[in-house]
C-alpha cells in the first residue's frame, strides 16, 4: 500500500511539472505560428483562426479608445495614436506572418505586432519601426523578468486592502 501512495505521488508530480506553464502575459509568435499546426496545416481554417483574433484584438482596442475617450478625450488620442487600419485583414496576417518568421521577434507581443506590421505600411522611417522593435524586446522581457521573480503575496495584500477599501467607501 505504501509502494502505490509513493508511486501516485510522484505520478502526481511529474505531471505537473510536465504540464505545468509559464507565465505568460500576451499572445507573441510563439502562440501565432502554432496557429497553422492546431488547424491541421488547413490554410483556409489557419486564415480563419487568424482573422478571428485579429478583429477581436482590434475590436478590443477601439472599445478600449471609447471607453478612456468617455473620460478624457484628449488621453485617450494620446495613447492610442498608431493607427492600425492602414492594413486589409489579409495583409495584416501576411505582414505578422513575415514579422514572426524571424525568431528574434517571437517574444514580442501581437498587439506590438499589429502596430509595427502598420507602420511598414504607412511607410515609417525604418529607423523609428527598428527603434520601436528594439523598445518593445526590452520591455516585454522587463515584464516576463519582474513577473517570473514577483511576491504574488504583496499582489493579493494590495488586492484585499484595496477591496476593503471600496466595501468601506460604499457603506460611508
Amino acid at each position: 500500500m505504501r509502494i502505490i501512495k509513493t508511486f501516485t505521488f510522484y505520478l502526481i508530480i511529474i505531471h505537473c511539472i510536465i504540464f505545468s506553464q509559464n507565465n505568460k502575459l500576451f499572445w507573441d509568435g510563439r502562440d501565432w505560428n502554432k496557429i497553422k499546426g492546431k488547424a491541421s496545416h488547413d490554410n483556409k481554417i489557419e486564415f480563419l483562426i487568424k482573422k478571428a483574433y485579429l478583429e477581436g484584438a482590434l475590436d478590443g482596442r477601439l472599445y478600449g479608445y471609447l471607453k478612456t475617450w468617455e473620460d478624457d478625450n484628449a488621453i485617450a488620442d494620446r495613447v492610442f495614436s498608431e493607427t492600425v487600419d492602414y492594413l486589409s485583414i489579409r495583409e495584416l496576417i501576411k505582414n505578422i506572418d513575415y514579422f514572426y518568421d524571424d525568431p528574434l521577434n517571437n517574444y514580442i507581443p501581437l498587439p506590438s505586432a499589429i502596430v509595427i506590421a502598420n507602420m511598414y505600411a504607412g511607410r515609417e522611417n525604418i529607423y523609428n519601426i527598428e527603434s520601436y522593435i528594439k523598445l518593445t524586446r526590452e520591455w516585454i522581457n522587463g515584464l516576463i523578468l519582474d513577473l517570473d521573480t514577483l511576491d504574488y503575496t504583496k499582489i493579493l495584500e494590495q488586492k484585499l486592502i484595496k477591496q476593503h477599501k471600496k466595501s468601506f467607501n460604499r457603506f460611508e
